[in-house]
């Protein structure tokens, strides 16, 4: 492999220059005051009203921004960890098992995926009033749990990533198709797990719509107690700008705890590929 030239780490630097100063100014907002939101040149140092601004936040009774972020952390993770169960076995039986009528009912969950979201709106919400779910947390779970897209995924993973041959001496030891899965296809999905894991943590963490159709103000999602702060006359725009950092510190702890294997997942499959 040729050594990278300076215009390779040029580029590499700009490119993160690019997508961490968003959050860096998230930050430098979030530890200042009202009045120097509108400053030109505008400030690029952080300030010292960071604990201020998040007592304010925490303290702002219409938000509900501690209960919201309890609810998004419990619907994210519930979502997350079921989707990746369900998208996992069922990646593995459409890549790896023979049955009837397989190749139609992968056909219809990539069918589901052609339909936009917003259409499904409406029929939902009437299925949760049915179900007596509005406003309780049950209703921005349930509908998530399985994922089209990740089956997908991870079809198309487990055909590249586990071998025929690996399956087949798993059955002559005497294993049953569940422990072939627990024990031998699992392990060798991680990677691809991995990534998809982050990617439903993140788009559940950070749904609004359907939140804000099936919830109310007083058991709302982080989204939700978002958009609870910019609703009165005044925007304070201070006070948004710490929500939305309180709001994306654990994406960053997802991926700092995860990053290695999400990396990992990716380059494998590029190799592959």
């Amino acid at each position: 492999m040729r050594k990278a030239g300076p215009l390779v780490y040029l580029t590499l630097t700009g490119a993160i220059v690019l997508s961490a100063f968003p959050l860096y100014w998230l930050f430098v907002i979030a530890s200042r005051s009202n009045d120097v939101v509108g400053d030109w040149p505008p400030p690029l140092l952080p300030g010292s009203h960071l604990f201020g601004n998040m007592s304010r936040l925490f303290a702002a009774e219409d938000a509900n921004f501690l209960k919201g972020m309890a609810n998004s952390a419990i619907a994210s993770l519930a979502v997350t960890v079921s989707v990746v169960f369900f998208s996992t076995l069922a990646g593995f039986a459409f890549a790896k098992l023979r049955f009837r009528g397989k190749n139609f009912l992968l056909m219809i969950i990539l069918a589901t995926m052609m339909i936009p979201v917003q259409m499904g709106i409406i029929p939902l919400y009437m299925i949760m009033v049915k179900l007596g779910w509005e406003d309780r947390l049950q209703a921005v779970i349930v509908p998530f749990l399985v994922s089209a897209f990740g089956v997908f995924l991870m079809r198309q993973y487990a055909e590249r990533a586990v071998p025929d041959e690996l399956i087949e001496a798993a059955r002559m030891d005497g294993c049953h198709t569940f422990r072939i899965y627990w024990t031998v296809v699992l392990p060798a999905l991680r990677p691809g797990a991995a990534v998809l894991a982050l990617f439903t943590f993140m788009g559940t963490w950070n749904e609004f719509l359907w939140p804000l159709a099936v919830l109310e103000s007083d058991n709302p999602t982080v989204q939700f107690s978002l958009n609870q702060l910019s609703t009165s006359y005044y925007t304070d725009y201070t006070l948004m700008f710490s929500g939305a950092l309180v709001a994306t510190l654990p994406l960053l702890a997802v991926f700092a705890v995860s990053g290695r294997q999400i990396i990992g997942g990716i380059m494998e499959g590029a190799v592959k590929a």
